[in-house]
């Protein structure tokens, strides 16, 4: 059994279904290695995706936060998987 709750798939697969969600398009339209600025996602799309991802795991993980200081320097999908992913695992 691995450490994380959550697989890696299946974080990718929240943050992919979220971020569709916010910004209107389909999962299979969210490419993980694209940036959020390609995508379309300003600052507040991404204060959105943040609160959608602690509502989704905070049911499954207990306490679930993701820090202003750490949004800032996550420029993409993938980054914010690994983010995600890590925080889980820790």
């Amino acid at each position: 059994m691995s450490d994380s709750p959550l697989s890696r798939d299946a974080v990718t697969e929240l943050v992919k279904v979220q971020l569709a969600e916010i910004l209107e398009k389909s999962p299979s339209d969210i490419d993980p290695s694209a940036s959020f600025a390609s995508l379309g996602a300003d600052s507040l799309a991404l204060i959105e995706l943040v609160e959608a991802i602690e509502e989704q795991l905070t049911p499954i993980v207990g306490e679930f936060h993701i820090d202003d200081e750490d949004l800032e320097g996550l420029t993409t999908v993938q980054e914010a998987v690994d983010y995600v992913a890590a925080k889980l695992a820790a």
